[in-house]
Protein backbone atom coordinates (compact mmCIF):
# COMPACT_ATOMS: atom_id res chain seq x y z
CA UNK A 1 0.00 0.00 0.00
CA UNK A 2 0.89 3.36 -0.56
CA UNK A 3 0.75 5.39 2.55
CA UNK A 4 0.87 9.06 2.98
CA UNK A 5 1.31 11.12 6.35
CA UNK A 6 -0.48 14.74 6.04
CA UNK A 7 0.18 17.10 9.13
CA UNK A 8 -0.96 20.66 9.20
CA UNK A 9 2.85 22.36 9.67
CA UNK A 10 6.34 21.72 10.65
CA UNK A 11 7.87 24.51 11.87
CA UNK A 12 9.09 24.27 15.19
CA UNK A 13 10.04 20.25 17.24
CA UNK A 14 7.49 20.15 19.56
CA UNK A 15 4.35 17.35 20.61
CA UNK A 16 3.03 16.86 17.36
CA UNK A 17 5.91 16.40 15.62
CA UNK A 18 6.73 14.11 18.19
CA UNK A 19 4.04 12.07 16.97
CA UNK A 20 5.04 12.42 13.85
CA UNK A 21 8.19 10.77 13.71
CA UNK A 22 6.97 7.93 15.54
CA UNK A 23 4.34 7.10 12.64
CA UNK A 24 7.44 7.76 10.23
CA UNK A 25 8.93 4.81 12.33
CA UNK A 26 6.07 2.84 11.95
CA UNK A 27 5.71 3.68 8.38
CA UNK A 28 9.17 4.71 6.92
CA UNK A 29 7.86 4.35 3.29
CA UNK A 30 5.24 7.29 3.86
CA UNK A 31 5.20 10.37 2.00
CA UNK A 32 4.57 13.39 3.91
CA UNK A 33 2.69 16.52 3.22
CA UNK A 34 2.20 19.48 5.32
CA UNK A 35 0.71 23.54 4.69
CA UNK A 36 4.31 24.95 5.43
CA UNK A 37 7.81 23.19 6.16
CA UNK A 38 9.90 26.08 8.16
CA UNK A 39 11.75 24.05 10.53
CA UNK A 40 15.70 25.31 10.61
CA UNK A 41 18.25 23.21 8.58
CA UNK A 42 19.46 22.33 11.96
CA UNK A 43 16.72 21.16 13.74
CA UNK A 44 15.61 18.07 10.55
CA UNK A 45 17.87 15.70 11.61
CA UNK A 46 14.84 13.54 13.04
CA UNK A 47 13.21 13.57 9.38
CA UNK A 48 16.66 12.14 7.81
CA UNK A 49 16.48 13.71 4.53
CA UNK A 50 12.79 13.40 3.54
CA UNK A 51 11.21 15.72 1.36
CA UNK A 52 8.41 16.97 2.84
CA UNK A 53 5.26 17.54 0.06
CA UNK A 54 4.00 21.64 0.64
CA UNK A 55 1.08 23.70 0.35
CA UNK A 56 0.55 26.39 -2.06
CA UNK A 57 1.43 28.44 1.11
CA UNK A 58 4.86 28.06 1.30
CA UNK A 59 5.57 29.23 -1.81
CA UNK A 60 3.64 32.61 -0.75
CA UNK A 61 6.53 35.26 -0.74
CA UNK A 62 7.20 36.05 2.52
CA UNK A 63 4.80 33.55 3.98
CA UNK A 64 7.39 32.29 7.08
CA UNK A 65 6.36 35.62 8.66
CA UNK A 66 3.02 35.80 8.48
CA UNK A 67 1.57 32.16 7.40
CA UNK A 68 -0.23 32.42 10.57
CA UNK A 69 -2.13 35.28 9.97
CA UNK A 70 -3.56 33.20 6.81
CA UNK A 71 -5.60 30.82 8.74
CA UNK A 72 -8.78 32.04 7.03
CA UNK A 73 -7.61 30.25 3.43
CA UNK A 74 -5.14 27.47 5.05
CA UNK A 75 -8.83 25.06 4.39
CA UNK A 76 -8.22 25.86 0.86
CA UNK A 77 -4.43 24.81 0.99
CA UNK A 78 -5.40 21.65 2.58
CA UNK A 79 -7.91 20.92 0.11
CA UNK A 80 -5.37 21.01 -2.73
CA UNK A 81 -2.71 18.61 -1.82
CA UNK A 82 -3.29 15.87 -4.22
CA UNK A 83 -3.30 12.44 -2.17
CA UNK A 84 -4.91 10.44 -5.27
CA UNK A 85 -2.22 8.12 -5.58
CA UNK A 86 -2.31 6.66 -2.22
CA UNK A 87 -4.27 3.72 -0.69
CA UNK A 88 -4.14 5.21 3.12
CA UNK A 89 -4.28 8.84 4.43
CA UNK A 90 -2.59 9.40 8.12
CA UNK A 91 -3.42 12.66 9.13
CA UNK A 92 -2.18 14.87 12.49
CA UNK A 93 -4.57 17.13 12.95
CA UNK A 94 -4.30 20.33 15.31
CA UNK A 95 -5.91 22.30 13.03
CA UNK A 96 -6.80 20.85 9.09
CA UNK A 97 -4.98 18.55 8.43
CA UNK A 98 -8.15 15.88 8.17
CA UNK A 99 -9.66 18.14 5.51
CA UNK A 100 -7.71 16.81 2.97
CA UNK A 101 -9.86 14.74 0.34
CA UNK A 102 -9.70 11.48 -0.75
CA UNK A 103 -11.49 9.06 -2.95
CA UNK A 104 -14.05 6.17 -1.86
CA UNK A 105 -11.30 3.34 -2.55
CA UNK A 106 -8.74 5.48 -0.23
CA UNK A 107 -8.65 4.61 4.06
CA UNK A 108 -7.80 8.09 5.89
CA UNK A 109 -7.37 7.70 9.74
CA UNK A 110 -6.90 10.90 11.72
CA UNK A 111 -4.77 11.38 14.85
CA UNK A 112 -6.44 14.06 16.60
CA UNK A 113 -4.01 16.47 18.78
CA UNK A 114 -7.61 18.62 19.38
CA UNK A 115 -10.52 20.13 16.92
CA UNK A 116 -9.62 23.79 16.53
CA UNK A 117 -9.77 25.49 20.14
CA UNK A 118 -9.76 28.78 18.50
CA UNK A 119 -12.58 28.11 16.43
CA UNK A 120 -14.73 26.27 18.93
CA UNK A 121 -14.95 26.28 22.82
CA UNK A 122 -11.85 28.71 23.51
CA UNK A 123 -13.28 31.42 20.96
CA UNK A 124 -13.47 33.82 23.67
CA UNK A 125 -10.73 33.08 25.14
CA UNK A 126 -8.00 33.43 21.75
CA UNK A 127 -9.50 36.38 21.05
CA UNK A 128 -9.42 38.19 24.07
CA UNK A 129 -5.34 36.94 24.18
CA UNK A 130 -5.35 38.65 20.74
CA UNK A 131 -7.27 41.53 21.59
CA UNK A 132 -10.03 41.07 19.27
CA UNK A 133 -12.25 40.86 21.54
CA UNK A 134 -14.38 44.23 20.52
CA UNK A 135 -13.68 46.60 17.87
CA UNK A 136 -14.36 46.57 13.95
CA UNK A 137 -11.79 43.91 13.86
CA UNK A 138 -14.15 41.62 16.27
CA UNK A 139 -16.31 41.67 13.46
CA UNK A 140 -13.99 40.10 11.35
CA UNK A 141 -12.18 37.65 13.27
CA UNK A 142 -15.49 36.09 14.38
CA UNK A 143 -17.02 35.99 10.82
CA UNK A 144 -13.51 34.28 9.90
CA UNK A 145 -14.04 31.79 13.08
CA UNK A 146 -17.93 30.85 11.79
CA UNK A 147 -16.47 30.01 8.59
CA UNK A 148 -13.80 27.55 9.73
CA UNK A 149 -16.69 25.64 12.25
CA UNK A 150 -18.47 24.54 9.44
CA UNK A 151 -15.87 23.79 7.13
CA UNK A 152 -14.20 22.06 10.00
CA UNK A 153 -17.36 20.02 10.62
CA UNK A 154 -17.68 19.07 7.19
CA UNK A 155 -14.13 17.95 6.87
CA UNK A 156 -14.38 15.47 9.84
CA UNK A 157 -16.92 13.47 7.92
CA UNK A 158 -14.23 12.65 5.34
CA UNK A 159 -12.06 11.20 7.98
CA UNK A 160 -13.20 7.22 8.41
CA UNK A 161 -11.73 6.56 11.66
CA UNK A 162 -10.61 9.13 14.26
CA UNK A 163 -8.24 8.08 17.30
CA UNK A 164 -7.26 11.02 19.56
CA UNK A 165 -4.41 11.77 22.38
CA UNK A 166 -6.49 11.60 25.22
CA UNK A 167 -9.93 11.02 26.73
CA UNK A 168 -10.41 14.64 27.12
CA UNK A 169 -9.89 15.18 23.16
CA UNK A 170 -12.54 12.85 22.36
CA UNK A 171 -15.07 14.14 24.76
CA UNK A 172 -14.06 17.41 22.36
CA UNK A 173 -14.88 15.11 19.20
CA UNK A 174 -17.56 13.59 20.25
CA UNK A 175 -18.91 17.40 20.91
CA UNK A 176 -17.84 19.11 17.43
CA UNK A 177 -17.52 16.33 15.31
CA UNK A 178 -20.56 14.03 16.80
CA UNK A 179 -17.67 10.95 16.32
CA UNK A 180 -16.39 8.14 18.50
CA UNK A 181 -12.20 7.82 18.59
CA UNK A 182 -10.21 5.68 20.21
CA UNK A 183 -7.06 6.86 22.63
CA UNK A 184 -3.80 6.96 22.01
CA UNK A 185 -1.31 8.11 23.83
CA UNK A 186 1.13 10.43 22.18
CA UNK A 187 4.87 9.39 22.59
CA UNK A 188 6.75 10.67 25.66
CA UNK A 189 10.79 10.57 25.55
CA UNK A 190 11.01 9.63 28.87
CA UNK A 191 14.37 9.60 29.51
CA UNK A 192 14.86 13.52 28.60
CA UNK A 193 15.23 13.71 32.50
CA UNK A 194 17.35 11.37 34.49
CA UNK A 195 15.42 9.73 37.07
CA UNK A 196 16.45 10.76 40.45
CA UNK A 197 14.89 9.40 44.33
CA UNK A 198 16.52 12.32 46.16
CA UNK A 199 14.62 15.62 46.60
CA UNK A 200 15.22 18.91 47.39
CA UNK A 201 13.13 21.42 48.44
CA UNK A 202 12.16 23.56 45.82
CA UNK A 203 8.84 23.36 43.55
CA UNK A 204 9.56 23.90 39.59
CA UNK A 205 7.79 24.76 36.73
CA UNK A 206 10.00 23.98 33.61
CA UNK A 207 8.41 24.90 30.25
CA UNK A 208 7.29 27.84 27.58
CA UNK A 209 6.67 31.09 29.70
CA UNK A 210 3.63 31.92 27.88
CA UNK A 211 0.16 33.26 29.07
CA UNK A 212 -2.35 29.97 28.80
CA UNK A 213 0.19 27.99 30.77
CA UNK A 214 -1.02 30.53 33.87
CA UNK A 215 2.50 30.27 35.47
CA UNK A 216 1.49 33.97 36.80
CA UNK A 217 -0.54 32.22 39.45
CA UNK A 218 1.78 30.04 40.21
CA UNK A 219 4.10 32.85 40.94
CA UNK A 220 1.37 34.19 42.54
CA UNK A 221 0.62 31.70 45.32
CA UNK A 222 4.23 30.97 46.10
CA UNK A 223 4.73 35.09 47.23
CA UNK A 224 1.98 33.75 49.63
CA UNK A 225 4.10 30.96 51.17
CA UNK A 226 7.09 32.53 51.82
CA UNK A 227 8.80 29.21 53.43
CA UNK A 228 8.12 27.47 50.16
CA UNK A 229 10.59 27.67 47.33
CA UNK A 230 10.00 27.75 43.38
CA UNK A 231 11.85 27.81 40.52
CA UNK A 232 10.51 29.25 37.23
CA UNK A 233 12.96 28.01 34.06
CA UNK A 234 12.20 28.35 30.48
CA UNK A 235 12.01 30.94 27.84
CA UNK A 236 8.95 33.42 27.08
CA UNK A 237 7.23 36.47 26.54
CA UNK A 238 6.23 36.59 29.65
CA UNK A 239 9.77 36.32 31.29
CA UNK A 240 10.50 39.96 31.85
CA UNK A 241 6.54 39.84 33.66
CA UNK A 242 7.13 37.60 35.77
CA UNK A 243 10.93 38.76 36.99
CA UNK A 244 9.59 41.78 38.45
CA UNK A 245 6.65 39.91 40.18
CA UNK A 246 8.83 37.47 41.84
CA UNK A 247 9.44 37.06 45.71
CA UNK A 248 12.48 36.48 47.74
CA UNK A 249 11.26 32.94 47.88
CA UNK A 250 10.78 32.80 43.63
CA UNK A 251 13.61 32.27 41.64
CA UNK A 252 13.20 33.14 37.46
CA UNK A 253 15.80 31.36 35.28
CA UNK A 254 14.94 31.96 31.69
CA UNK A 255 16.32 29.50 29.91
CA UNK A 256 18.66 26.71 30.53
CA UNK A 257 20.41 24.01 28.69
CA UNK A 258 19.59 20.57 28.74
CA UNK A 259 22.07 19.96 31.54
CA UNK A 260 20.41 22.29 33.97
CA UNK A 261 16.82 21.11 33.12
CA UNK A 262 18.04 18.04 33.65
CA UNK A 263 19.00 18.97 37.06
CA UNK A 264 15.90 20.62 37.80
CA UNK A 265 13.67 17.91 37.07
CA UNK A 266 15.76 15.68 38.89
CA UNK A 267 15.96 17.57 42.10
CA UNK A 268 12.21 18.84 42.85
CA UNK A 269 10.36 18.30 45.27
CA UNK A 270 7.40 18.68 43.08
CA UNK A 271 6.79 19.56 39.34
CA UNK A 272 3.95 22.16 38.88
CA UNK A 273 1.30 22.52 36.18
CA UNK A 274 -1.81 25.23 36.30
CA UNK A 275 -2.72 25.01 32.63
CA UNK A 276 -5.63 22.56 30.73
CA UNK A 277 -3.72 20.40 28.47
CA UNK A 278 -5.66 18.19 26.00
CA UNK A 279 -2.68 15.72 27.06
CA UNK A 280 0.28 17.45 28.57
CA UNK A 281 3.96 16.18 28.04
CA UNK A 282 6.20 17.94 30.66
CA UNK A 283 3.96 16.37 34.00
CA UNK A 284 4.64 13.09 32.12
CA UNK A 285 8.80 13.86 32.02
CA UNK A 286 8.77 15.11 35.33
CA UNK A 287 7.24 11.56 36.49
CA UNK A 288 9.66 9.46 34.61
CA UNK A 289 12.01 11.43 36.37
CA UNK A 290 10.98 10.12 39.63
CA UNK A 291 9.26 14.03 40.35
CA UNK A 292 5.74 14.33 41.63
CA UNK A 293 2.96 16.62 39.90
CA UNK A 294 0.92 18.88 41.97
CA UNK A 295 -1.40 20.06 38.95
CA UNK A 296 -4.88 21.40 37.76
CA UNK A 297 -7.11 18.53 37.59
CA UNK A 298 -8.49 19.57 34.47
CA UNK A 299 -7.79 18.08 30.60
CA UNK A 300 -5.43 15.58 30.46
CA UNK A 301 -3.48 15.74 33.24
CA UNK A 302 -6.50 13.69 34.62
CA UNK A 303 -5.59 11.38 32.94
CA UNK A 304 -1.56 10.99 32.87
CA UNK A 305 -0.70 11.86 37.03
CA UNK A 306 -2.95 9.18 39.39
CA UNK A 307 -4.74 11.34 42.00
CA UNK A 308 -4.57 10.34 45.57
CA UNK A 309 -7.56 7.97 45.20
CA UNK A 310 -5.71 6.05 43.28
CA UNK A 311 -3.69 3.19 44.77
CA UNK A 312 0.32 4.09 44.03
CA UNK A 313 -0.20 8.04 43.48
CA UNK A 314 1.74 10.32 41.90
CA UNK A 315 0.63 13.42 42.33
CA UNK A 316 -2.03 16.17 43.61
CA UNK A 317 -5.00 17.84 41.91
CA UNK A 318 -6.25 21.43 42.47
CA UNK A 319 -9.83 21.50 40.49
CA UNK A 320 -9.49 25.67 39.69
CA UNK A 321 -7.12 28.11 38.22
CA UNK A 322 -6.74 30.38 41.34
CA UNK A 323 -3.87 31.33 43.62
CA UNK A 324 -6.08 29.67 46.70
CA UNK A 325 -6.15 26.44 45.13
CA UNK A 326 -2.30 25.87 43.94
CA UNK A 327 -2.20 27.01 47.78
CA UNK A 328 -4.24 24.34 49.19
CA UNK A 329 -2.99 21.75 46.95
CA UNK A 330 0.86 22.44 47.77
CA UNK A 331 -0.23 21.94 51.15
CA UNK A 332 -1.97 18.79 50.80
CA UNK A 333 1.11 17.70 48.77
CA UNK A 334 2.83 18.65 52.12
CA UNK A 335 0.91 16.40 53.93
CA UNK A 336 1.26 13.15 52.09
CA UNK A 337 4.41 13.11 50.45
CA UNK A 338 5.55 10.33 51.62
CA UNK A 339 3.03 7.95 50.30
CA UNK A 340 3.93 9.43 46.72
CA UNK A 341 7.22 7.29 45.42
CA UNK A 342 9.30 8.52 42.66
CA UNK A 343 9.60 4.34 41.90
CA UNK A 344 5.79 4.81 41.88
CA UNK A 345 6.39 7.70 39.17
CA UNK A 346 8.24 6.74 36.54
CA UNK A 347 6.53 3.40 36.45
CA UNK A 348 3.22 5.82 36.13
CA UNK A 349 5.20 7.30 33.08
CA UNK A 350 6.31 4.17 31.22
CA UNK A 351 2.37 4.07 30.07
CA UNK A 352 3.68 6.86 27.48
CA UNK A 353 6.24 5.58 25.70
CA UNK A 354 7.45 5.83 22.39
CA UNK A 355 6.58 1.70 21.89
CA UNK A 356 3.23 1.69 23.12
CA UNK A 357 1.88 4.89 21.01
CA UNK A 358 3.94 2.46 18.04
CA UNK A 359 1.98 -0.55 18.96
CA UNK A 360 -1.38 1.24 19.86
CA UNK A 361 -1.24 3.18 16.86
CA UNK A 362 -0.18 0.29 14.31
CA UNK A 363 -3.00 -1.49 15.77
CA UNK A 364 -5.50 1.12 15.45
CA UNK A 365 -4.92 1.99 11.52
CA UNK A 366 -4.58 -2.09 10.43
CA UNK A 367 -8.59 -2.22 12.35
CA UNK A 368 -9.87 0.61 10.25
CA UNK A 369 -7.66 -0.33 7.00
CA UNK A 370 -9.99 -3.96 7.57
CA UNK A 371 -13.10 -2.26 8.48
CA UNK A 372 -12.91 0.25 5.57
CA UNK A 373 -10.54 -0.76 2.80
CA UNK A 374 -12.08 -2.12 -0.48
CA UNK A 375 -8.81 -3.71 -1.79
CA UNK A 376 -6.86 -5.32 0.94
CA UNK A 377 -5.30 -4.17 4.77
CA UNK A 378 -2.11 -3.80 6.42
CA UNK A 379 -2.61 -6.22 9.24
CA UNK A 380 -4.38 -9.80 10.30
CA UNK A 381 -7.54 -10.17 8.80
CA UNK A 382 -10.93 -10.52 10.51
CA UNK A 383 -12.06 -14.11 11.06
CA UNK A 384 -14.18 -15.01 8.91
CA UNK A 385 -17.50 -15.91 10.63
CA UNK A 386 -17.54 -11.99 10.68
CA UNK A 387 -17.33 -11.28 6.74
CA UNK A 388 -18.98 -12.00 3.43
CA UNK A 389 -15.73 -13.09 1.80
CA UNK A 390 -15.61 -12.16 -2.11
CA UNK A 391 -14.53 -15.54 -4.13
CA UNK A 392 -11.00 -13.43 -4.62
CA UNK A 393 -10.71 -14.05 -0.66
CA UNK A 394 -9.58 -10.15 -0.44
CA UNK A 395 -12.04 -7.50 -0.22
CA UNK A 396 -15.37 -8.08 1.74
CA UNK A 397 -18.80 -7.17 1.10
CA UNK A 398 -21.23 -6.75 3.24
CA UNK A 399 -21.31 -9.05 6.75
CA UNK A 400 -20.54 -6.81 10.05
CA UNK A 401 -16.97 -6.81 11.17
CA UNK A 402 -17.64 -3.58 14.03
CA UNK A 403 -17.51 -6.36 16.44
CA UNK A 404 -13.99 -7.13 15.42
CA UNK A 405 -12.96 -4.20 14.68
CA UNK A 406 -14.25 -2.59 18.29
CA UNK A 407 -12.22 -5.08 19.95
CA UNK A 408 -9.07 -3.89 17.97
CA UNK A 409 -9.93 -0.54 18.74
CA UNK A 410 -9.99 -1.02 22.76
CA UNK A 411 -7.06 -2.43 22.30
CA UNK A 412 -5.54 0.13 20.88
CA UNK A 413 -6.95 2.42 23.31
CA UNK A 414 -4.47 2.82 26.28
CA UNK A 415 -6.87 5.30 28.44
CA UNK A 416 -7.26 3.67 31.92
CA UNK A 417 -10.07 4.92 34.54
CA UNK A 418 -7.96 3.25 37.48
CA UNK A 419 -4.91 5.05 36.78
CA UNK A 420 -6.60 8.86 36.09
CA UNK A 421 -9.90 9.36 35.77
CA UNK A 422 -11.16 8.44 39.00
CA UNK A 423 -8.17 9.76 41.02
Amino acid sequence: MRIAIVTDGIWVYGGAERVLESMLEIYPEADVFALVNFLPPQERAWLRDRTIRTSFIQRLPGAKAYFRKLLGIWPLAIEQLDLTSYDLVISSQFSVAHGVITGPSQVHVAYTHSPMRYAWDLQAQYLRQANLHRGSKTYIARQMLHRLRIWDAVAAARVDAFSVNSAFVGERVRKFYRRDSAVIYPPVFLDRFGFCENKSDYYLYLGRLVAYKRVDLIVEAFAAMPDRKLVVAGAGPLLAQLKARATPNVQVLGRVDAAQADALMGGARAYLHAAVEDFGIAPVEAQAAGTPVVGLGIGGLRETVRGLLCARPTGVFFGEQTTEAIREAVEEFEGVRSDIRPHDCRENAGRFSPQNFRDSFRQFVDGACLMYGSHGALGERPPAAATDESTDGVSWKGGDIRPWYAAQVAGAGCHDAEHGMNG
